[in-house]
């Protein structure tokens, strides 16, 4: 557990980073700091590792005042990942990643061997090892910074913006193995980004700070969306909070059977003139869903190739987030959102009308004359 209590850090020329802060960061789940620039998310996360000394307060990791650790041998039982990765650009990625556990005396050689291993934990190739950081895109690069974190093995990581210096789609892809990650690790992580979106997906809890370097709400990201505690807070989160608080509701929405054309097949002209709404659901031989055709316009003897799939669409798993129920049906183009179950095999569609009905039948009041004689 990290606890910073009443802490402030005040620069010589009297600017205040950080105001009387304090908050407690659970063991074994992730905290987020998100605010906007110049609030004190760097700089509280900088203090947690001794990199900024608190003018005043105190900060303690399992109970212990980090201000009586050595401070090089606190750093070295932290994990820091930072923008852009951090990495040795005249060392080699393996060399990168073992960096840590050969400082604090782990033989060359097994620390090399333990870094191979961690470039699969985090989904790279092995052989991508031997390289340099200059070789390898910023996506790989970040994956590298996260692999060096867990080098050595640390209860606690500190993160900042770690996602921020890539592109959207390759930005989600490490939001996604860093999630795979703490579920298999388990680690005690402090992050910061300025993106909220990203703190509502990744945090356990969301500490919004203001300017000044003090905490407008510190919650769990449900109820964040659901309570905002002032005007400040409701700002930040942005307009849309009411549909993104849908994605921690589970979906219990009605599955309808959807006909489906196989991947190859060819489609008879009586699928050709049933076709619902003009749009045809492909699968591949697993029933895996690969994407929508439209009969009517498929070549003269109806094949269906990979060139005919219209790709739009987001699939919707069973039971998961309406949220994504609602954008399934809402992002395809036959309007009928795809819904697989949990090896993304083809269980049926679902409608937008009725992901709303679910969603309004939760906020509705309930009758207290619909029950009982």
């Amino acid at each position: 557990m990290i606890r910073l209590d009443g802490v402030t850090m005040q620069y010589p020329d009297g600017t205040l980073a950080v105001d009387d802060l304090s908050l407690t960061a659970p063991d074994r789940e992730i905290t987020v700091l998100v605010g906007p620039s110049g609030c004190g998310k760097t700089t509280t996360l900088r203090m947690i590792n001794r990199m900024v000394q608190p003018t005043s307060g105190s900060v303690s990791i399992d109970g212990t005042d980090i201000m009586s650790m050595d401070a090089a041998e606190l750093r070295r039982g932290i994990g820091y990942v930072i923008q852009h990765g951090g990495l040795f650009p005249h060392h080699t990625v393996e060399r990168n990643v073992a960096a840590v556990p050969i400082l604090l005396g782990t033989p060359k050689r097994q620390a090399l061997s333990r870094a191979r291993e961690l470039l699969e934990l985090v989904g790279l190739d092995p052989a991508l090892g031997r390289r340099y950081p200059s070789q390898l895109s910023g996506g790989q690069q970040q994956r590298i910074g996260v692999a060096r974190a867990l080098a050595a093995d640390p209860p606690v990581m500190l993160m900042d913006e770690p996602f921020s210096a890539v592109d959207p789609v390759v930005r989600e892809q490490l939001q996604e193995e860093f999630l795979r990650l703490q579920a298999e690790l388990g680690k005690t992580i402090v992050m910061v980004t300025h993106d909220i979106d990203e703190a509502i997906k990744l945090g356990d809890h969301v500490a919004v700070m203001r300017v000044g370097g003090k905490i407008g709400q510190f919650a769990r990201p449900h109820e964040l969306l659901a309570h905002p505690a002032d005007a400040f807070v409701a700002d930040f989160l942005g307009r849309d909070r009411g549909y993104r608080a849908l994605g921690f509701d589970a979906a219990d929405i009605p599955i309808h059977p959807e006909s489906t054309v196989a991947i190859g097949a060819s489609v008879s002209a009586a699928q050709r003139e049933a076709g619902h709404d003009g749009w045809t659901l492909v699968v591949d031989p697993e029933r895996h869903p690969l994407g929508w055709i439209r009969p009517a316009v498929l070549p003269d003897d109806g094949s269906v190739d990979e060139g005919a799939l219209a790709l739009g669409g987001t699939l919707a798993t069973a039971g998961g987030p309406l949220r994504v129920a609602l954008d399934a049906a809402l992002s395809s183009p036959s309007r009928r959102g795809v819904v697989v179950d949990d090896d993304g095999v083809l269980m049926g569609t679902c409608l937008a009308t009725e992901v709303l009905d679910v969603i309004e039948s939760r906020d509705r009041p309930r009758d207290p004359g619909a029950e009982g004689g």
